[in-house]
């Protein structure tokens, strides 16, 4: 038996070993949910790198209250649509959490109207499904969350985002460059995805500077008669033709196994393939912006 002295000396180190664990991991879950980034991991042997070139931004919005930046893209106009920006990855779980579980609200960096919007309920269950979080593209949100959530960044930052129409994510597709050929370079679909979603940008952007506008996860956007539907297939889509894609409009199949009565109106049960990326037509923010309402209590 060891001395007493010697046993409480014991006790603490491994106390203190503990703390620090602990505290090592909180710090990554603080970094997952968007407040400060954790270091990133070492990619696994044969992942693809980001691509690391491609036209430069044309503005980056910074979100009060999170770590997180959007990187927008100028997309020239066709036919009808006028240029406009799209955000360069596909969202990410970062931003999305500030937005579901309110740290920014937390943080003190958020504003009355910011507050005012409404949000979706907590999910009950993993809603990443394992794919992978910090980094990964938020997915299985609905229409419904993914409309909230650009009224909610709108109000953060003085910009009017919103889901792009039928008709941008068109012009995104015609300014990409991409043919049938080349989707590999671009798209983490069936073929190479392990039926999973994969980090945003983990793939070669396109000539407009967009990652992952092709594979990974189908994107939100809205059909010519406002209602809503899905672009550019996902990791669940056994090939992809650039040429071929069309709008796949929103059904309740999406959700048909929720338990919940009645269904969740926030969450798709059977939506792990569906996300969003925002776009915005406005090149400057608003010229004010409303202030800070202070940290929570």
């Amino acid at each position: 038996m060891q001395p007493v002295r010697s046993l409480s000396a014991t006790l603490r180190t491994r106390a203190l070993k503990g703390a620090v664990a602990v505290g090592a991991a909180a710090a990554a879950t603080i970094g997952a949910a968007g407040w400060a980034q954790a270091p990133p991991a070492a990619p696994a042997p044969g992942a693809a790198a980001p691509a690391t070139t491609g036209p430069a931004p044309a503005f980056t919005e910074r979100v009060a209250g999170t770590a997180v930046t959007i990187d927008m893209m100028a997309v020239p106009g066709c036919g009808d649509v006028k240029p406009f920006y799209a955000a360069r990855l596909e969202l990410s779980w970062e931003l999305f959490d500030a937005f579901l579980y309110h740290l920014d609200q937390k943080s003190g960096a958020s504003t009355a109207d910011s507050d005012a919007v409404t949000r979706p309920t907590k999910p009950y269950v993993a809603v990443d499904r394992g794919y992978g979080h910090q980094g990964w593209p938020a997915i299985s949100m609905s229409s419904k969350g993914a409309v909230q959530f650009c009224e909610w960044l709108s109000k953060k930052t003085g910009r009017t985002y919103r889901l792009p129409t039928v008709a941008e994510w068109q012009c995104m597709a015609k300014g990409s460059g991409v043919a049938a050929g080349a989707v590999a370079e671009h798209a983490w679909t069936a073929t190479d995805a392990k039926n999973a979603t994969h980090k945003v940008g983990s793939k070669k952007a396109d000539a407009l500077g967009l990652a992952d506008l092709w594979g990974n996860v189908a994107e939100w956007c809205i059909a010519s008669d406002g209602g809503f539907c899905v672009l550019g297939g996902s990791f669940k889509d056994k090939a992809i033709d650039p040429a071929a894609v069309r709008p796949v409009a929103e059904t309740e199949a999406w959700n048909e196994n929720d338990p919940q009565f009645p269904k969740s109106v926030w969450w798709l049960v059977d939506g792990p393939f569906i996300g969003m990326r925002v776009v915005t037509s406005d090149a400057q923010p608003a010229a004010s912006a409303p202030a800070a309402t202070g940290p929570a209590k």
